[in-house]
C-alpha cells in the first residue's frame, strides 16, 4: 500500500520504510517550495503569523502585476547547483523545480515534478513517477531522461555538462550524496529510466536525508537542450520548468523574470513579472519600500521593526529560526590552527550584547552549529561564556599577547546577520577589550565567497540557513573535511568527526543519528573551529498590497501564489 510521506523538522531524519505517494495530480501550489538556503530552520511559522495577514478579504488584484523584491546583494550565479549563496537561490527558486517540494512554511515533503514516489529494499531503491505535460521554458519536454541528465551532470566529473574545467563545482551535491562518481562514499549507484515518466535511483548505501534532498532547490531540473545550447554559459541563461522564466540580468542591479505562460499549474503564477532589485543599504531599502518604489525587502534592521508596527501600508514577516550566524577561523593559517587560541577567542564575544544591539531580541545565542529544534541537537553542551578576563588569561598562557588579524566582514545583509558591518564593529571592540586587534576587511559579495572558499582569510563572518530540515546539510557542508574546498571555510579536519558524520548520513534510524550527531558536537565544541554567534529570526517587510506571500524557513520561497492588490 502506498502512504503519503510527511517528515516534520523535528523528526526529519526518520525515513519510513513505506512506499510514498501523493494523490494531487494537479499539484498544490504550496508544494512548489525547495532551497536553502542556508541557511533558516524551524517549521512553526505560517502566513497567519505574519503581521497584516488574515484580515483582508479578497482584495481586488492590481492591473500591474509586477513585483519588485529588493535585496542587499546580487546573485552569484543562476546555475543553482554550483553555488551555495541565498541570493542566488532566491532567484533560481522562481525558475526551477525539483522532483519533490516542501510545504510552504515547513520542510514537510510533498510532490513536485514527481507526482508519486516509492521506496524499496529498505531505502536502497527509489522510483519516482513524473508529471506529464510539463515543459521547460524553451518548450522542450520534461521527462525521465531530463532527470537522468541533470543528476549525472552534477555527479560525474567527466560528463559533458559538468563544466568543471570552467570553474563549476557542485559542493552541495558532493556533501548531500557522499561524493561524486568514483568516490568511495558516493551513494547513488545507478539512475535508470524505466519509462518516459518513470525514473529509478539505485543506492549502494542507505541515506537518511535522500527524500529531503530531493526537495532541495540545489537539485532542480534544467533543460538538457539548454545545457547543449549554452554550455558553460548556462549560469547566465537559466531554463527551468518553474512559474517564471528568465528575461535579463544587469549585474549588481537587477534580475528580471516574467510569467511562464505554459506553466503546468493552471492559472498560475498570478504575477506577470518579478524584478529582484539590488539596494545594498538596509535603510535605503526601507525608504524605497515606504515610498512605494519596491514591494518586498529583506535585510530589515531589527530595530526598525517596532517603528513599522502599525504603520499604514506596511506589513512585516518573520521567518522561523533555521540558521546559524558565526565567526570562523582559517584552520590552515597560523595561529588559528591552535584550538587553544580558538577557545580563548570564543570567550571574548559578548553574544547577548550583539543580540540586543543588532537583532532587537529576535535571536538567541548559539552554542552549536545546528538550530535547537534540529534532530541531534546537543543541549548538554556547555557554551563558551562571555569572560574577557578568562579569554585574556588564556591568550597570555598560550603566548598570543598582541595578536592582530584581519576580520573579514560580509558586504551584504543576510538572514542570520542583518547588519554585518555593525556586527563586525561590536566584535572588534570585544577583541580590543582583551588586547587583540581585529582589522575589518570587506569586499564585493561574490569575491568574498570566492576568496574565503580559497582560504585567503584569517577570521571571517558568515552563516548558513537550512534548506532541507536535516542536520547533515549543516554538518556536511560546513565542517566535514570533504567540503574543502567548498562550504568548510574553516578548513576544519577531524577524522573522528568525519566518521561520525558519515555514519549519521547513511543511517535511517532516528535514534542512531541523534546519538552520532550529539557525539560529533562534543568534539566540535572542544576543537572550536568557529564561534557560533546566533540563531536568528529573520525579519522582512513589504507593502500591504502583497497578497499570499509566505516566508519559508529555507529563506527562498516560490512566488507562485503571490499577487498584488489595488
Amino acid at each position: 500500500m502506498k502512504k503519503s510521506l510527511v517528515l516534520s523538522l523535528a523528526v526529519v531524519g526518520s525515513l519510513m520504510f513505506t512506499a510514498c505517494a501523493a494523490d494531487n495530480s494537479e499539484g498544490d501550489p504550496a508544494d512548489t517550495e525547495a532551497n536553502n538556503n542556508a541557511a533558516g530552520e524551524g517549521n512553526e511559522e505560517s502566513a497567519d503569523d505574519a503581521e497584516g495577514d488574515g484580515d483582508e478579504e479578497a482584495a481586488a488584484p492590481a492591473g500591474d502585476q509586477t513585483l519588485i523584491f529588493a535585496r542587499g546583494g546580487d546573485s552569484v550565479s543562476l546555475d543553482y547547483a554550483s553555488v551555495t549563496d541565498g541570493e542566488s537561490s532566491r532567484v533560481t527558486e522562481q525558475m526551477f523545480e525539483s522532483l519533490l517540494s516542501f510545504e510552504e512554511d515547513s520542510f514537510e515533503i510533498g510532490p513536485g515534478l514527481a507526482e508519486d514516489w516509492e521506496m524499496h529494499d529498505d531505502g536502497l531503491r527509489y522510483v519516482f513517477t513524473l508529471r506529464e505535460g510539463v515543459t521547460f521554458h524553451d518548450g522542450t519536454e520534461f521527462n525521465a531522461e531530463a532527470v537522468k541528465t541533470n543528476f549525472e551532470r552534477w555527479a560525474d566529473p567527466d560528463h559533458e555538462f559538468h563544466f568543471g574545467d570552467e570553474g563549476y563545482a557542485y559542493a552541495v551535491y558532493g556533501t548531500q550524496f557522499g561524493g561524486f562518481v568514483g568516490d568511495e562514499g558516493h551513494v547513488i549507484d545507478e539512475i535508470n529510466v524505466l519509462g518516459d515518466y518513470e525514473v529509478e535511483f539505485v543506492l549502494n548505501n542507505q541515506l537518511g536525508s535522500f527524500l529531503q534532498n530531493m526537495g532541495m532547490s540545489y537539485f532542480s531540473m534544467t533543460s538538457p537542450a539548454a545545457l547543449e545550447e549554452y554550455g558553460p554559459e548556462i549560469n547566465e541563461n537559466p531554463v527551468g520548468t518553474g512559474p517564471f522564466q528568465f528575461v535579463s540580468w544587469s549585474r549588481d542591479d537587477s534580475i528580471v523574470l516574467e510569467k511562464y505562460e505554459d506553466y503546468w499549474q493552471e492559472d498560475l503564477p498570478k504575477l506577470d513579472q518579478v524584478i529582484f532589485q539590488v539596494i545594498p543599504d538596509n535603510s535605503a531599502r526601507l525608504t524605497a519600500l515606504r515610498s512605494g518604489e519596491i514591494d518586498i525587502m529583506d535585510g530589515l534592521n531589527p530595530d526598525d521593526l517596532e517603528a513599522l508596527e502599525g504603520e499604514e501600508g506596511i506589513t512585516t514577516f518573520e521567518r522561523t529560526t533555521n540558521n546559524i550566524g558565526y565567526l570562523g577561523f582559517n584552520g590552515d593559517k597560523e595561529p588559528f590552527d591552535d584550538p587553544e587560541l580558538r577557545r580563548a577567542l570564543n570567550h571574548a564575544i559578548d553574544k547577548e550584547t550583539l543580540i540586543e544591539l543588532l537583532y532587537a531580541g529576535n535571536a538567541e545565542p548559539a552554542k552549536n552549529l545546528i538550530p535547537p529544534d534540529y534532530l541531534g541537537y546537543n543541549d548538554e553542551i556547555e557554551p563558551y561564556e562571555y569572560d574577557p578576563e578568562l579569554a585574556q588569561q588564556m591568550l597570555e598562557d598560550a603566548g598570543y599577547e598582541g595578536l592582530e588579524f584581519d576580520l573579514w566582514t560580509m558586504p551584504v545583509a543576510r538572514p542570520y546577520m542583518p547588519d554585518p558591518e555593525r556586527a563586525a564593529e561590536v566584535m572588534q571592540a570585544n577583541f580590543e577589550d582583551i588586547g587583540v586587534t581585529a582589522n575589518i576587511v570587506s569586499m564585493e559579495w561574490a569575491t568574498y565567497l570566492e576568496q574565503t572558499e580559497a582560504g585567503e582569510h584569517d577570521v571571517y563572518m558568515l552563516g548558513w540557513s537550512g534548506t532541507n530540515g536535516d542536520p547533515d546539510y549543516f554538518f556536511g557542508n560546513l565542517l566535514h573535511s570533504d567540503a574543502i574546498p567548498g562550504g568548510n571555510r574553516d578548513f576544519y579536519r577531524n577524522d573522528e568527526v568525519d566518521e561520525l558524520l558519515d555514519q549519521a548520513k547513511v543511517s535511517i534510524d532516528e535514534d542512531e543519528r541523534t546519538e552520532l550527531y550529539m557525539e560529533a558536537q562534543e568534539i566540535i565544541h572542544e576543537d572550536a573551529p568557529m564561534i557560533p554567534l546566533v540563531h536568528s529570526i529573520p525579519v522582512l517587510a513589504g507593502s500591504d498590497r502583497v497578497q499570499n506571500y509566505v516566508p519559508h524557513p529555507s529563506t527562498s520561497e516560490p512566488l507562485t501564489e503571490v499577487e498584488l492588490s489595488e
